[in-house]
């Protein structure tokens, strides 16, 4: 169900899009001020694999922590959760995200009134075949699109981190062994993914 909560320690793809199909992103800027929001309200109460934000809509892929990893979890972030040491519902917290990114954007762009679809569209991945496809789906989404010719050049996805070295907060080493290595990881999107292959698993997205 759409509406129903966010269990703990569940593996989910989260995506959503603007109301009335409004942007949610108009600058450069709102991209980053995202993901700033992102750790502080989201890495305290899940794990993410994967994610991609596009002008109108975005894309996760994430794994609730248990209510003892919460707790864990929240002394030794880099970043500066809003509670230390208290067991938060993961729908609440990214309702929270929203709500301050949706505040943000309003005073920013002059604007009023509901950013965001509600509630966020939530599907639970149950099966190693969907985890592995949604990745490449959600990172092949912003060419899909239309929004650039070749996925690996959109800047605001996961792709090229999780190809990477770079210092993350992704959960790249999961990522990376659920696709065997880097190499494979990259062989595996440049495969073409039929469309009837992954709407049996990712539904009624953003389209």
């Amino acid at each position: 169900m759409a509406n129903e909560p966010l269990q703990f320690g569940a593996y989910y793809h989260i995506y959503n899009r603007g109301n009335n199909r409004e942007n949610l992103f108009v600058q450069d800027r709102n991209y980053p001020y995202f993901m700033k929001l992102y750790a502080r309200h989201i890495l305290p109460v899940a794990e993410t694999f994967a994610y991609c934000l596009m002008p109108n809509h975005f894309h996760l892929l994430i794994r609730t922590r248990t209510e003892e990893e919460q707790v864990k979890i929240s002394s030794v972030l880099k970043t500066e959760p809003i509670s230390l040491k208290k067991v938060r519902q993961p729908s609440r917290a990214f309702n929270n995200m929203f709500i301050a990114y949706a505040r943000a954007f309003n005073k920013a762009t002059g604007r009023t009134g509901v950013l965001f679809e509600t509630p966020f569209h939530r599907k639970q991945v149950t099966s190693d075949a969907y985890f592995q496809r949604l990745i490449v789906y959600i990172h092949a989404n912003p060419q899909k699109h239309g929004f650039v010719k070749d996925f690996r050049d959109w800047k605001w996805s996961s792709y090229g981190v999780l190809g990477s070295g770079k210092t993350t907060n992704l959960e790249r080493t999961a990522v990376l062994d659920w696709f065997g290595d880097r190499e494979t990881f990259k062989v595996v999107h440049e495969q073409v993914i039929e469309e009837t292959d992954i709407l049996q698993f990712v539904g009624d997205d953003e389209d």
